[in-house]
């Protein structure tokens, strides 16, 4: 599983129809092409709550909408309260291993850190290396600041204690890279392997080795020419991954699913495009929730290569398809016995394998951070509230078609009770037909307000001293594990 950071939806070759030398990812292309594309793959708009929706296998309206501080806890909740993933929730990693896999994490977490039942070797990740919070510095791993020491704090983990002496050896997502490729080559092909791989690209900070930027020093405005720097660096990491498992003899039996956690940055500073859908990330619009997505190896049945699939996919659905795979039950008791909502995940293999030929799923809630502000059901989707980044960008970000040419999509479009698409004919979301489908209209208020009654979000509590106090005496500062 290869879960992208803040990967535009233009920011990949296989989605521009004219080719242009700003996008440069022949790897990617070359692995959808010869797997399968799924065009409604759908995410939260923002990082965190798509980690927890697709290591949980449910929506993220019943597992995390909230993307604060990784430091956060509440004291008075040690089920529900931490940022992140409940504990008493099982995670995908846990299943796979009790269908007899080696589980390996490698790159991002962003699901929780309070406890050693957060961090991935208690969710069942027999090994890990990778970082906490949304985003460090990828040559420092510095993130975060605690009162009285300079410079930030550390945000590098392997396993079971920090990644010392790791920190400051080199650019970040290399060393994720180069970790990747060890676990490939200690693994014993004989057993089963589900790797985890969450790489930093294309999240800020915008930072890259000096010769992938001179590779794109064509483009005149700085942030998209390091975005699209990074992206392609990845592309090549990808490559180096791909050759890997064909070399070690086991890409004929390899299910590579890609997708990106939420939809490129289209806000001053990000450098994303999501051309020619509307909006981006931290917005609901189809540029911020329906992503890149494909799934490629040498697992995919030869008569569904290089086909399209248009029905819809949730993040979550790979929870079930991989449970599937290793011959578990999908159920969750221990969520079930702290009465916490049960999976939403289903099964899609036989959808992706080609033995159905429509999509188990009809309906995605869209989580909004207080509520459940949209619902794509069938062909048609609805938004209320206020939505922002609504609007659109050329081929080439930043040129807006919104009056603001070099500082992102700034506009906020109020939706009241109900904005209405229909997003197969419309997919740009320019026509809103709330006030010509009232019946269609009416029917999608009443399904939102059902998903509505089932919103989880509870208390996640407030940024806690205590992790300070941890990551300096504890782990020498490094952050880490601080509730016991």
């Amino acid at each position: 599983m290869v879960l992208v950071d803040d990967w535009g939806w233009s920011n990949v070759g296989y989605h521009r129809a004219v080719a242009t030398k700003e996008v440069q990812t022949p790897n990617f292309d070359k692995l959808c092409a010869e797997g399968i594309e799924l065009d409604h793959h759908y995410v939260h708009n923002v990082c965190s709550p798509t980690r927890s929706s697709l290591l949980s296998g449910r929506l993220p309206i019943h597992v995390n909408v909230n993307n604060g501080d990784a430091t956060m806890h509440n004291a008075k909740d040690p089920i529900g309260g931490f940022q992140g993933i409940p504990r008493n929730m099982t995670v995908i990693a846990e299943k796979m291993k009790q269908g007899g896999y080696a589980t390996h994490q490698v790159g991002k977490w962003d699901a929780g850190m309070a406890t050693r039942d957060h961090i991935p070797l208690g969710r069942g990740f027999n090994t890990s290396f990778g970082y906490f919070h949304h985003d460090n510095d990828y040559y420092t791993t510095k993130v975060g600041s605690c009162k009285g020491v300079k410079g930030g704090i550390n945000d590098l983990w392997m396993t079971e204690q920090p990644a010392y002496h790791q920190n400051g050896t080199g650019y970040e997502e290399y060393l994720f890279e180069q970790h990747v490729l060890q676990v490939l080559q200690n693994h014993d092909p004989s057993i089963p392997l589900f790797l985890y791989y969450a790489p930093h690209i294309a999240h800020t900070p915008l930072q890259v080795p000096q010769s992938y930027a001179e590779k794109f020093s064509f483009i005149d405005d700085k942030t998209r020419q390091i975005y699209h720097a990074m992206v392609n660096y990845l592309d090549d990491v990808i490559g180096n991954v791909t050759n890997a498992f064909k070399q070690k003899g086991m890409w004929n039996n390899t299910l590579m699913v890609v997708s990106a956690d939420n939809g490129g940055p289209e806000y001053a500073g990000g450098g994303a495009n999501n051309y020619p859908l509307k909006g981006g990330k931290t917005s609901n619009w189809q540029g911020g929730v329906r992503v890149n997505a494909f799934v490629s190896g040498g697992f995919v049945p030869e008569s569904m290569r290089g086909k399209k699939l248009n029905g819809s996919i949730a993040v979550c659905d790979w929870y079930a398809t991989f449970c599937h795979f290793a011959g578990v039950d999908p159920s969750d008791a221990k969520a079930a016995a702290a009465k916490l909502p049960p999976i939403d995940s289903m099964n899609m293999w036989p959808y992706v394998s080609g033995q159905v030929t429509t999509s188990p799923r009809q309906d995605v809630p869209i989580g909004g951070r207080d509520m459940v502000q949209g619902l794509v059901s069938g062909d048609y989707k609805i938004l209320i509230g206020k939505v922002g980044t609504a609007g659109w960008t050329g081929p080439q970000f930043p040129n807006t078609t919104d009056g603001h040419p070099t500082g992102g999509i700034d506009i906020t479009e109020d939706c009241g009770t109900g904005c209405l698409f229909n997003i197969k004919e419309d997919p740009e979301e320019r026509n809103n037909l709330a006030a010509s489908m009232g019946d269609m209209l009416k029917q999608m208020q009443q399904k939102l307000a059902k998903y509505q009654e089932t919103f989880y979000n509870p208390e996640r509590g407030n940024k806690d001293p205590a992790a300070c106090d941890a990551a300096i005496h504890r782990y020498e500062g490094f952050w880490g594990p601080w509730v016991d």
